[in-house]
């Protein structure tokens, strides 16, 4: 059933709007568009409301209903406000949390986040200055709270800005929480309450800085192996490390975590150290991005030390690059990073006299299976998860709870990690002091971080993997990509050999299943779609002898859920090769993660196999060229 929204003549939408908004800017914006007659923008900021999702909402921050601006703020917390009061017992007596970073509205987003929880009679936990992201997660579970609010959008753009929302155990969301949330939003959308003066002062308002960021602080001690080591070797005269927050928040929380862990003091990058809405040394303040460390490398360049260690700007997460002996720049990649942590942190289990089967890491299903691999050979209880902290989290908190586990270690590839579960979130600060303390070890010991990594690879395999994306702004084609994938072309031509799966929902020729038998050669032994619900393992075995295989019902269902609104699927190969292809809830993006493991360590197989698997990717399964992507 049509919404009024999209029922509503543009102009009387736009009337509307203006009714409602009570920002001068936002109002001006609108109004200038009215006048001019600018249909077409007008229908893309007031049309489709902005959606809530597990992820809550991010967006540009401009007028309309599309996009984040006072408006869709007040309107989303009050609709969240009214569905914690009616899901959780006590709710306004056990409160919520909010915070904040540096960009700009987020200091007046959280003040109205605020007040919509105040007009509720709930007791509002109050980070009243910018601060790191994994403050607000902490002090949910810490206080009990019923729910949290951190305004951040993380590393995205300037102009852009979030809603991020944490349950009462500390996690964030994960469904049907978000369907409950976009009902609850949709029917409080009529903003009330704009006034932001006096809040700071309310009596049911609790400034929480000194007492959560102490106790943060505090709860990073069980991961600080020998202070006093730490110390003695960071201060060697040969060791040092440049560190950038990118122009976020991180640097103050950076420097008391590094006391924390008794380490000495980094070298910052002084143009990126400040807080800066405007990101001005960056085209993208991810430190992901193709060089985003540099000036941090120059830095360490000058200074004469082979270490750069970074935050994103809301300090979430954490990357790190080590100069090599032939002075080149090793920049660590997310999983990398994730094998790096998880040695590291089974060693510190290990002393704390933890035992391997009482021990739990997951990561997500994008990530590098090398931490399955390391779990199977150490044995410790491992688990993937969809893609998402969401997932990662609650996974872990379930496990903590349910199974008696130690929550050891989660990670995803775009370098999230959660060490410890302290923060039921990824936890850039955190990293940050976990990471330099074993880069410190190391150094004594005449070591680099690079050389830890390669002491893995020997024992547990080689891997080597390639995430890149297609732009594909058309999502009727991207649509018929996976269909093409999944069920296959008689018109096509490709030569590409298929199994055929019947399902018992099968409605006809068109709905039989017929993944390709191969990627590159190699022989596909394992499939999981998402978007249909699928889930096969041995399938060049059971399909070797059958034109076509027939399955149950019931048969073949995937554990994860499964969601036709996107679209995901997972192709595993003989030859050690994992691809899963994805689209982006966010950007017009068709994303593919290629990993290949080599259990003999042959770098030059593997390079090979990826190589040859990408190219199949691009050339066989996207058809890439013939698509225009």
């Amino acid at each position: 059933m049509p919404t009024k929204e999209e029922e509503m003549p543009i102009m009387e939408l736009a009337k509307r709007w203006l009714s409602e908004d009570k920002d001068p800017r936002t109002r001006q914006q609108i109004k200038e568009l009215v006048a001019t007659n600018d249909t077409t923008k007008l229908e893309s900021l007031l049309r489709q409301p902005i959606k809530f999702g597990t992820s809550g909402l991010r967006a540009r921050m401009e007028a309309g209903y599309s996009r984040l601006n006072q408006l869709t703020v007040i309107t989303a917390s009050q609709g969240l406000a009214a569905y914690v009061e009616c899901n959780i017992a006590d709710a306004q007596t056990h409160g919520v949390v909010v915070g904040h970073d540096h960009r700009h509205g987020s200091k007046k987003f959280a003040l109205l986040t605020a007040r919509a929880f105040l007009d509720r009679g709930f007791k509002v936990y109050f980070y009243p200055a910018i601060g790191p992201t994994p403050l607000v997660p902490f002090a949910v579970k810490r206080l009990g709270a019923a729910c949290g609010v951190m305004v951040t959008a993380s590393h995205n753009p300037k102009d852009d800005n979030g809603y991020k929302v944490y349950w009462t155990n500390g996690a964030q969301i994960k469904p049907p929480l978000d369907e409950g949330i976009a009902q609850s939003i949709r029917e409080n959308s009529t903003p009330v309450n704009w006034n932001t003066l006096g809040i700071e002062s309310d009596r049911n308002v609790v400034d929480v800085t000194d007492s959560m960021t102490a106790a943060y602080f505090d709860a990073a001690k069980t991961l600080v192996s020998d202070p006093q080591l730490n110390s003695t070797v960071s201060s060697s005269a040969e060791f040092g490390y440049v560190y950038t927050p990118m122009h976020g928040v991180g640097a103050q929380f950076a420097a008391r975590m590094l006391e924390t862990f008794g380490l000495s003091p980094y070298i910052p990058v002084p143009e990126q150290l400040q807080p800066d809405p405007d990101f001005p040394t960056v085209s993208f303040p991810n430190p992901e991005e193709k060089g985003a460390l540099d000036m941090a490398k120059a830095v360490a360049e000058h200074e004469g030390v082979g270490l750069v260690v970074a935050n994103d700007p809301d300090a979430d997460r954490f990357a790190a690059a080590e100069r090599q002996a032939d002075g080149s720049w090793l920049v660590f990649t997310g999983d990398q990073l994730g094998t790096i942590f998880a040695a590291s942190v089974l060693e510190d289990c290990r002393r704390k006299g933890i035992r391997d089967s009482k021990i739990a890491m997951v990561n997500s299903t994008v990530s590098s299976r090398m931490l399955e691999t390391i779990a199977h050979k150490e044995g410790f209880h491992y688990a993937d998860t969809l893609t998402g902290f969401k997932w990662m989290a609650n996974e872990l908190a379930e496990l903590s709870t349910q199974g008696g586990y130690h929550a050891a270690l989660g990670y995803e590839e775009a370098i999230g990690y959660m060490i410890g579960d302290q923060v039921l979130d990824k936890d850039g600060i955190t990293a940050l002091g976990f990471f330099v303390q074993l880069a410190a070890r190391l150094h004594a010991e005449g070591l680099r971080v690079s050389d830890y990594l390669e002491t893995q690879y020997a024992r547990y395999g080689f891997f080597v993997s390639a995430n890149s994306y297609f732009i594909s702004p058309d999502p009727l084609k991207t649509d018929r990509i996976f269909a093409r994938i999944r069920y296959g072309d008689e018109n096509a031509g490709d030569g590409i050999q298929r199994i055929s799966i019947m399902r018992p929902d099968s409605k006809g020729a068109n709905e039989v299943l017929k993944y390709p038998r191969t990627i590159g050669g190699f022989p596909v032994c394992y499939i999981r779609d998402l978007t249909i619900g699928f889930e096969m393992s041995d399938v060049d075995k059971k399909c070797a002898s059958k034109k076509q295989l027939a399955i149950a019902k019931g048969e073949c269902e995937p554990r994860f859920l499964v969601s036709s609104a996107s679209q995901m699927i997972t192709l595993e190969t003989r030859n050690g090769g994992r691809l899963t292809m994805r689209t982006s809830g966010t950007e017009p993006k068709l994303k593919y993660y290629l990993e290949v493991r080599n259990s003999d360590n042959d770098r030059s197989v593997a390079a090979r196999d990826l190589d040859t698997m990408s190219r199949a990717v691009a050339d066989e399964l996207v058809q890439a060229s013939k698509n225009g992507l």
